[in-house]
């Protein structure tokens, strides 16, 4: 699999913070109904994107120094502050609806302890990827539940972004994953999938009633989460030499000759 390096992704950032998508000139208009069914879920959202990520970025130093990659820091500090950039137009969304921003959530909780005592980054990325990926659900079903121009512009600008940081994160854990042996990448590929579904199941769980009003089942919820899974630490992302041994292999056991 191709990977960028820290470099790229720090000017990437830079670049992509500089875009503004969102016209905060709209007003939001939100019908009692479309705030029943979301004001909950995005009120325990934008508690999760306000984290400072000061652990995330301990973690991100001693890596760096392992693999002597010192721009790999600054990176992630750019990603940090994106995903704080979400926290704050989510926060302001609540703040012109005249709702209240959130201290605490049952989610959020189990999250921040986890990442308290958390400083290895491939634990890290793994579950960065698996929460980004539920995220682009969650932020898609919530620009469907609506019909608030304003709330559409955030959900999409946060779509895009999310886009980017996946792809960030598959890169890294990409990069983990290959230094390990046979033995290690057989565990730590199945501990990503145990991992990253069921915390889909945990997401899930919180956010069901977002997820339906956005018309998201849970079948396709869980459908669309194994797909990401696939897509970010499957088999042909994390063993690409394999996959193209068996691809040959099926080659050659069509040829004629």
């Amino acid at each position: 699999m191709k990977t960028h390096s820290s470099t790229y992704w720090k000017n990437y950032f830079i670049q992509n913070a500089s875009i503004k998508r969102v016209d905060w000139k709209l007003k939001p208009n939100l019908q009692e109904s479309e705030r029943n069914n979301i004001l909950k879920s995005l009120q325990a959202w934008q508690l999760g994107e306000t984290s400072e990520g000061e652990h995330l970025m301990r973690a991100a130093k001693q890596y760096s120094i392992a693999v002597n990659d010192a721009e790999y820091p600054d990176a992630v500090k750019l990603f940090i502050k994106e995903e704080q950039k979400h926290g704050n137009n989510l926060g302001k969304y609540l703040d012109l609806i005249e709702e209240p921003r959130i201290k605490k959530d049952w989610g959020d909780s189990i999250f921040r302890k986890i990442r308290y005592y958390n400083t290895n980054m491939e634990l890290w990325t793994i579950a960065v990827i698996t929460v980004e990926s539920a995220a682009q659900i969650f932020y898609q079903a919530l620009k469907d539940a609506t019909n608030c121009n304003l709330m559409k512009q955030i959900c999409t600008d946060i779509l895009i972004d999310e886009a980017a940081h996946i792809t960030f994160q598959k890169e890294r854990l990409y990069i983990i994953f290959s230094q390990k042996n046979a033995v290690l990448k057989f565990l730590a590929y199945h501990a990503y999938t145990c991992f990253f579904l069921c915390t889909s199941l945990v997401v899930w769980h919180a956010h069901k009633k977002l997820f339906k009003a956005g018309n998201v089942s849970f079948s396709r919820y869980f459908n669309k989460m194994k797909f990401k899974l696939n897509k970010v630490a499957g088999k042909s992302i994390l063993y690409p030499q394999k996959k193209q041994q068996e691809i040959q292999l099926l080659e050659l056991n069509r040829s004629p000759f």
